[in-house]
């Protein structure tokens, strides 16, 4: 089932997420639920708090052709290390329409839990680096824009809001 995706400036995409304690049918359905979202969106990732709910999980795929999907759900993530510095840009299914280039970590190893709750750890570089790092930013609340020098940053928002006024940009409710 296609859920719907909060967009800024909707408050829950401010909000720290609460981890993940329950690894149960529920939890499993959420996940196929974020997977099915994400695709239909054209993302390449998806997190709890875009969907509404404060939950340290997301959902990515590196990969989002037809026949060569590699979709991860990645729960309660903690980057172990990081590494390396790489701007490219960067997109947002919660910000529809905006890019801009941010500067990432080019390396990264991240501890998780699959959704049975078995412990994990990846390492990553390149795109799903920054997939796993720009998805646990939304675990903080934080977006790709507050990552900007605060010039682009305003831009970016004024744009927002002129395209809001215009009719063409859709906020969705709490």
């Amino acid at each position: 089932m296609k859920l719907e995706i909060k967009t800024f400036p909707n408050e829950i995409l401010r909000q720290k997420a609460e981890p993940v304690t329950e690894f149960n049918e529920e939890l499993h359905t959420l996940l196929d639920n974020m997977l099915e979202t994400m695709y239909d969106a054209k993302g390449l990732g998806l997190a709890a708090p875009q969907v509404g709910l404060s939950l340290r999980l997301f959902v990515l795929d590196d990969m989002p052709e037809p026949n060569k999907n590699n979709p991860m759900e990645i729960i309660n993530p903690e980057f172990i290390e990081k590494e390396g510095e790489i701007l490219e840009e960067e997109g947002c299914l919660s910000i529809p329409g905006e890019y801009a280039f941010v500067k990432r970590y080019m390396k990264v190893k991240v501890k998780y839990q699959d959704r049975y709750g078995n412990e994990k750890i990846i390492e990553a570089t390149d795109r799903l680096s920054r997939i796993l790092q720009h998805e646990s930013d939304h675990l903080e609340g934080t977006l790709f824009i507050d990552r900007l020098p605060n010039t682009k940053r305003e831009t970016i928002k004024k744009h927002i809001k002129k395209r809001i006024n215009n009719g063409d940009y859709k906020v969705t409710d709490e």
